[in-house]
């Protein structure tokens, strides 16, 4: 992870040959290695990554109150706050420890991020409303875009298109994993909702391994 970040920069445009590299080589997807990654991280640090999702669940249901400008609230303002379990995961995989206060770390990408969540939920809502399909495959394509917001401190735009050609090349091994990780949160929120609190950060920590995995982390911490 890039050090030195200021919240209100656009990003970076970054070289895009490594990334179009992987595209054009493919790879495989790893879904239980990813999950069992993700659990060894939640449950060194339980007690942090709860507490934070709760603050999560409380900014959510406020958000909720507002129909349809609430999603619009919700894909924008709440994008920097799950970006910060990519910053942890990140940094604990460089061998930066786990602090709790980088899970507020997404601020520190907050432009890009508030661009790309909304972004992402005008052309997935769009997409939506064509046969449902257009919106699916974009839903599955750009869920790297985050991790190299963060990791990279991407450019929006250049990241929703660097994961979006990514995830095309592997989409369907992608769906079925992004398929998994629904059904882990939806056996979370069966629990009275309370086993969210584990599953949220968890499949979370899930994506950002396959993004690891798949795309390479950035060098610098």
């Amino acid at each position: 992870m890039q050090q030195g970040t200021r919240p209100f920069d656009f990003g970076l445009k970054v070289d895009s040959a490594r990334f179009e590299q992987v595209a054009e080589n493919g790879y495989q997807v790893n879904p239980s290695r990813y999950i069992s990654e993700a659990w060894t991280l939640f449950r060194a640090h339980a007690a942090e990554c709860v507490a934070y999702t709760l603050v999560l669940f409380l900014i959510t249901a406020v958000l909720s109150l507002f129909d349809m400008f609430g999603s619009l609230l919700l894909a924008t303002v709440t994008t920097p706050l799950y970006a910060g379990f990519a910053v942890v995961a990140l940094k604990n995989r460089q061998g930066a420890g786990f602090v709790f206060s980088d899970l507020f770390g997404g601020f520190g990408y907050l432009l890009p991020l508030l661009l790309a969540g909304l972004m992402m939920w005008l052309l997935v809502t769009i997409g939506m409303f064509l046969l449902v399909l257009p919106g699916i495959y974009l839903a599955v394509a750009y869920i790297f875009t985050v991790p190299l917001i963060v990791d990279y401190r991407m450019e929006f735009w250049q990241a929703m298109e660097t994961s979006r050609k990514i995830i095309t090349r592997n989409w369907f091994s992608l769906f079925g994993f992004v398929l998994l990780l629904a059904v882990i949160n939806l056996g979370g929120a069966l629990v009275f909702g309370i086993g969210l609190l584990v599953t949220i950060p968890l499949t979370a920590f899930a994506g950002v391994m396959a993004y690891c995995d798949i795309v390479g982390e950035h060098e610098r911490m």
